[in-house]
C-alpha cells in the first residue's frame, strides 16, 4: 500500500487526517458497541422474565383446560374456542435505539371470553379461555423481546467487525503509509542538506583560491 502513496509533504498531511477521521470512528463505534452491549443484557433479563412468565401462564392456562374438559363438556370448550378464534391485532412501531431498529409492541386489550361465547358455558371453561389470552400476550412479549435482542446482538457483531477492520487493518496501513512518506521525506532532507554542504563547501573553496590568487597578485605588483 505505502507503495501507491506519493511520498509528499501533501500526502503525509492527507495521510495524517486519514488517520484522525479513521481513530475517532473507531472511537465512535467503540462507544456504540459498548453501549449496544448494555442494552443487550439489560433484554436478557427482560427476555428470560419473559420466557417465564410464559411457561408459568403456559401451565395455568393448561390447567384450567384440563379442569373445563374435565367439568364441562369438551364440546362447550370447543365452540368456545371456535367463537374465539380469529386474527389477533397488535400495535407494532418500529423504534431506534442506537442507531438499530427494533419493533415496539402494544398488547391490545384483551376480550373477555364470556362477550362472545357462543353458548351458555361455564365458568371453568371462560376461565380457561381467559388464561390462553394471557398465553397468546406472554407469546408476544417473548416474541418482541427476543427480535430486539437478536437484532441488537447482530448490530453487535457488525460493530465489532467495523471496530477490528479500522484498528487492525485500515489505522495500521495509514500509519505504514505515514512512516513511509516520513522515511523518503528525512532521506530527501538528508541528500538535500548534504548537497547544500558540498555546494556551500566548494564555494568557500573557490572563494579562499579566488582570494588566494588576489592577495599573490598584489604581492607581484608590489615586487616591480
Amino acid at each position: 500500500m505505502a507503495e501507491q502513496i506519493s511520498p509528499t509533504r501533501s500526502a503525509m498531511l492527507a495521510s495524517k487526517a486519514s488517520l484522525k477521521t479513521a481513530q475517532s470512528g473507531a472511537d465512535l463505534l467503540k462507544r456504540k458497541r459498548d453501549a449496544l452491549i448494555g442494552e443487550f443484557f439489560a433484554l436478557v433479563k427482560d427476555a428470560l422474565a419473559a420466557r417465564e412468565e410464559l411457561a408459568g401462564v403456559s401451565k395455568g392456562a393448561y390447567t384450567s383446560l384440563f379442569g373445563a374438559k374435565a367439568w364441562d363438556s369438551p364440546e362447550a370448550v370447543e365452540s368456545l374456542s371456535l367463537a374465539g378464534s380469529g386474527d389477533y391485532a397488535v400495535d407494532m412501531q418500529i423504534v431506534s435505539i442506537y442507531g438499530v431498529k427494533v419493533p415496539k409492541i402494544e398488547i391490545p386489550e384483551r376480550r373477555n371470553a364470556a362477550t362472545f361465547s357462543p353458548i351458555n358455558v361455564g365458568a371453568r371453561t371462560i376461565q380457561a379461555a381467559t388464561d390462553f389470552g394471557g398465553v397468546l400476550e406472554a407469546i408476544v412479549k417473548v416474541a418482541a423481546t427476543e427480535t430486539k435482542l437478536r437484532r441488537i446482538g447482530e448490530e453487535i457483531k457488525k460493530t465489532s467487525r467495523r471496530v477490528n477492520a479500522l484498528e487492525q487493518i485500515r489505522i495500521p496501513g495509514i500509519q505504514e503509509d505515514i512512516r513511509f512518506i516520513r522515511g523518503v521525506l528525512d532521506q530527501r532532507e538528508r541528500e538535500a542538506s548534504f548537497t547544500l554542504k558540498k555546494i556551500k563547501a566548494k564555494l568557500e573553496a573557490e572563494a579562499a583560491k579566488d582570494k588566494a590568487n588576489a592577495q599573490a597578485g598584489n604581492h607581484g605588483s608590489a615586487a616591480d
